[in-house]
């Protein structure tokens, strides 16, 4: 059986292809359960992320072809509309990618955790939809094995690389604990959603999300269980903020000196951290004037995000020599199951062996033979038993010249070299 993996992610493909190719949450059970009626698929699973979508199947041949075919009927999409965007791998080169996948060593932020719950999530579906076997389920297995040593024994997790990150951990040292704080976020693109995740995975007390857009607003909001607002109701929300992060493209500023002043002054001069990562700058400069106002910005947090990204490359070198020995592993398991077989019909033919033995020397012991007389010929005839046919063999191994075969009957049976 091949191991395939067909997909797109963030490097390959645009939003505008990525969005069009995903599998809802909600329809994956099916799609998994479709994709399992292709004649050459035996095994299947699907990852759909924001970042990426993933076929991982078991084909019973090399060819992706059946897997295009599928993809487009099932999203119902010209197969120009996403083929050029798309990557194989085959076997080897899908154990390491999956390996990489979920140690984060893939991700549009080198070494994010988020991949591997969403791995998890693509195992725990497949398995509820019965399309799982025994090599892509063992190999997911051994993927969650080789993510877990990358987070144990490299640094590949532990700094952070993006400007949303840093802001956040910035804001823990300002409020030890974020679940009693507010955050209002500014903006509504990439970099505002991941700040959205990281407060939510720092366990946020309140999540407010101001866009120009209400429905873009709103449609991030939802995704984190925060509310939105109009740019136009800021105002009346700045006040409730103990963290605020902006990252807009406006040309002009949001937020000025008199509406921060004004909001300072009706919490009762309760600290306010903000961070404005947008380029030109939403927050006017002078905001950093106000007493009790911690006003940052993405220069501000540059150092730090070079030096962790420096400390998760360096980690990442580490993380890929895990990775090649994981790799090598699940190779060697794999190999070893085409031995089973023939390890399972080699203990059948000797337990017939020994039964037909064993019941011959039961019969001479019943018919008064003594015990060592029983067992005397009990040896003897599995001696004979088991070498009769390896020894004909190799007779006509020697008489076909087969130096292999013979050779091959002295490492199997460790026999000592009298040369």
């Amino acid at each position: 059986m091949a191991i395939i993996t067909l997909g797109l992610n963030h490097n390959t493909a645009p939003v505008s292809v990525r969005e069009r190719i995903a599998f809802p949450a909600e329809g994956m059970i099916h799609a998994l359960k479709n994709l399992a009626r292709v004649p050459v698929v035996e095994e299947a699973a699907i990852l759909s992320t924001c970042n990426r979508t993933e076929l991982y199947c078991g084909l019973s041949s090399q060819d992706p072809e059946p897997l295009l075919a599928w993809l487009e009927r099932e999203q119902q999409l010209k197969r120009e509309d996403f083929q050029p965007f798309l990557y194989t791998h085959h076997d080897s080169s899908t154990i390491r990618h999956m390996f990489r996948v979920a140690s984060g060593l893939d991700s549009m932020v080198l070494g994010e955790p988020q991949i591997l719950g969403q791995m998890k999530s693509a195992y725990q579906t497949a398995t509820e939809a019965g399309t799982l076997g025994k090599t892509l389920g063992k190999l997911f297995q051994h993927t969650f094995s080789a993510a877990k040593k990358v987070r144990t024994d490299t640094a590949i997790g532990s700094s952070p690389v993006s400007v949303a990150f840093a802001a956040i951990r910035l804001a823990q040292r300002i409020f030890e604990d974020l679940s009693e704080q507010t955050a209002v976020l500014i903006g509504a693109g990439e970099t505002i959603e991941l700040t959205a995740r990281h407060l939510t995975e720092n366990r946020i007390g309140e999540l407010i999300i101001a866009n120009r857009t209400y429905d873009r607003a709103h449609l991030l909001a939802q995704q984190f269980n925060g509310f939105a607002i109009s740019l136009h109701e800021l105002p009346q929300h700045l006040a409730k903020a103990d963290i605020v992060v902006s990252s807009t493209g406006s040309p002009l500023p949001i937020l000025g000196k008199g509406s921060v002043e004004s909001a300072i002054k009706a919490r009762r001069h309760k600290p306010m951290f903000m961070v404005d990562l947008a380029v030109p700058r939403d927050i006017e400069p002078e905001v950093e004037q106000i007493r009790d106002v911690y006003l940052y910005t993405v220069d501000d947090l540059r150092h730090t995000i070079e030096e962790s990204l420096r400390s998760r490359q360096e980690a990442a070198k580490q993380a890929e020599e895990i990775i090649d020995v994981e790799v090598a592993h699940f190779l060697n398991w794999m190999r070893a199951q085409g031995a089973t077989d023939t390890i399972r019909e080699l203990r059948a033919h000797a337990d017939s062996i020994r039964e037909d033995a064993l019941e011959r020397a039961l019969r001479g012991l019943r018919s008064g033979q003594s015990p060592e007389e029983s067992l005397a010929y009990l040896s003897l005839l599995l001696t004979n038993k088991f070498t009769h046919l390896p020894s004909t063999q190799l007779r006509q191994a020697g008489t076909h010249e087969r130096e292999d075969l013979i050779a091959a009957a002295r490492e199997l049976f460790q026999l000592k070299d009298n040369h």
